[in-house]
């Protein structure tokens, strides 16, 4: 686990405060079987866009049009001791992650993740647009670290018909929680700006790339 530290603690330095309107909860559908036996079946929908025009900024993308975001929101609420079931649409083309460890499923149940429609443990490092990143904040006693990649929309894929996107890469994955806690989430390739390799702008401002994860 001392890797694991070691490989988070760059996104976790550098989340800054930022804007981060609204709050997108969990929603309970039912209960599952799990390794830890049959809990509450929670649902969370995500995105992550090439531009702030279709997130939570507005239709003209807020302050920062060119940033990179996820959406609908950056503020997320789950319940505790639950599985929580999370689908990522992800419209954004991508490159070589800086550490291939960030291509890797992490944390998830059973160490694998849904990539359209089809089981995988990690993606190609060379072809990674995001990644979604939870991890503990250091006063949290009941520590969470789950951590999976997004793979990277082809720069010549077309445009879907009425749309300025082409169409998504659809990632699904589940992890467990366990007691109450606040956590943060970020993007751990470099898709922002300037100092520390790409990881300033949306990636250190939370709203864009980076948010909170409350388990209540």
């Amino acid at each position: 686990m001392a890797g694991t530290a070691a490989v988070v603690l760059t996104g976790f330095v550098l989340t800054n405060a930022g804007a981060t309107p609204g709050l997108l909860r969990a929603t309970v559908n039912g209960t599952a079987a799990t390794p830890q036996g049959v809990l509450p079946h929670a649902f969370l929908k995500l995105d992550t866009y090439p531009d702030s025009a279709a997130g939570p900024h507005g239709s003209d993308g807020g302050a920062h049009p060119d940033w990179v975001t996820y959406g609908p929101t950056s503020n997320l609420e789950v319940p505790a001791h639950s599985l929580v079931t999370i689908t990522i649409s992800q419209y954004d083309s991508g490159g070589t992650i800086t550490n291939p460890y960030f291509a890797k499923a992490v944390g998830t149940v059973g160490g694998t993740i849904e990539v359209d429609g089809k089981t995988e443990t990690e993606i190609d490092p060379d072809a990674v647009g995001h990644t979604f990143t939870i991890h503990a904040l250091p006063t949290n006693q009941d520590p969470l670290f789950v951590s999976v990649p997004l793979p990277a929309v082809a720069d010549d894929a077309p445009l879907v018909e009425g749309s300025d996107y082409a169409a998504p890469h659809v990632v699904t994955f589940s992890f467990i929680t366990g007691g109450r806690g606040e956590y943060i989430w970020n993007c751990e390739y470099p898709c922002g700006d300037g100092y520390y390799a790409k990881f300033g702008g949306p990636m250190s401002t939370q709203g864009y790339m980076s948010g909170s994860l409350n388990v209540t």
